[in-house]
């Protein structure tokens, strides 16, 4: 199979190598990076020293670069597209590709930044996006409990491949499904983008509760009140029930909530730590989208109606409206309901 990926950071390079990987079936992919010199440095190094230092690129992998209005022409005979950049460049990707002809997923998980915040505008998930600017696209989503060190080094790890047209989840599953890399199939893309996106919030949240070192008791409970929360905005968007307790949502929470590499749990951390959020994302060197979507998911959440409690508490945080332990006591000092609410 011939794969394309736009994005060499370290999601979407840790996929390029899976995918050109000889633990497994290897395909021929070729790896795209929007700066010129970069994409020169990593093909002659043969790795990513920046995202994933140390870790050789397989023989099957090359890196090339070219302007991103040029990316349609340069596709031509792929058989699959994979979006590996962040959130706020999809928009962008998907309307370059909007007249593609072999299927395109995207990686991201986010909602997207609303255009005008000082409105009641919202943001959209992926999914929403491409039905804007590429409703014609084959497209759709890979996602679940992952971290791009881990699977670039062959760890055992399951994914989650959701689009409502069984052939592009089939594609998927041949693209990446090997020994160490499980990729199961889901038509629900509303309840698999909800839990990708709103489980980065709750590891802010709950990076800053391991911070200031409240115990293991309340990060259960931040944890459990966390999944509740991001059932709730997915089933008011539509999401079937049963996605929340699968990959995408248990699975992609308990990860980022309590993995040390983590960079929303990171956030977290550093904010207890009294670290400004300047100062605790720029510390990353990568992207932290639980920092970029917390509005949004608010936003989202408020204009469906559905509350949010431990979501407002992050981005209060976030906006510098409460310090870290006043935030936990916003959460702690909530009116008692039933736990099912």
């Amino acid at each position: 199979m011939r794969i394309s990926v736009l994005g060499a950071g370290a999601w979407g390079t840790a996929l390029a190598m899976a995918a050109a990987s000889d633990n497994g079936t290897p395909h021929d992919v070729r790896l795209w990076a929007r700066d010129a010199a970069q994409a020169e440095r990593m093909q002659k190094q043969r790795c990513n020293e920046r995202y994933l230092p140390g870790l050789a690129f397989p023989e099957r992998l090359t890196v090339f670069s070219c302007a991103a209005t040029e990316l349609a022409a340069q596709l031509q005979g792929q058989d699959l597209v994979i979006v590996g950049t962040p959130m706020a460049a999809l928009r962008e990707m998907l309307t370059l590709l909007r007249d593609c002809a072999m299927p395109v997923v995207w990686l991201c998980k986010g909602f997207e930044r609303a255009a005008d915040e000082s409105v009641d505008g919202v943001g959209l998930l992926g999914h929403e996006i491409c039905a804007q600017v590429a409703p014609a696209l084959r497209a759709g989503v890979l996602s679940g409990p992952s971290f791009a060190q881990e699977v670039a080094r062959g760890r055992p790890t399951a994914l989650v491949a959701a689009c409502r047209q069984k052939a592009v989840c089939e594609l998927l599953v041949q693209a990446f499904h090997s020994p160490a890399l499980r990729v199961y199939a889901n038509d629900d893309i509303v309840g698999v983008e909800v839990g990708g996106a709103v489980k980065n919030v709750m590891a802010i949240a709950t990076g800053l509760c391991d911070g200031l070192d409240l115990g293991l008791n309340a990060r259960a409970a931040l944890i459990t009140r966390g999944l509740a929360e991001i059932s709730r905005l997915g089933l008011a968007l539509g999401a079937r029930p049963e996605t929340f307790m699968g990959l995408s949502g248990l699975g992609d929470l308990v990860l980022t909530a309590t993995g040390d590499l983590s960079r929303n749990r990171q956030v977290g951390l550093l904010l207890a730590q009294g670290r400004s959020l300047q100062e605790a994302v720029d510390s990353l060197g990568h992207v932290a989208e639980g920092v970029y979507s917390a509005r949004t998911v608010a936003q989202r959440a408020h204009s469906l109606g559905v509350e949010m409690p431990i979501t407002e508490a992050v981005v209060a945080l976030l906006d510098g409206r409460v310090r870290p332990s006043q935030a936990v006591g916003v959460l702690m000092g909530r009116d008692p309901v039933a736990e099912v609410h």
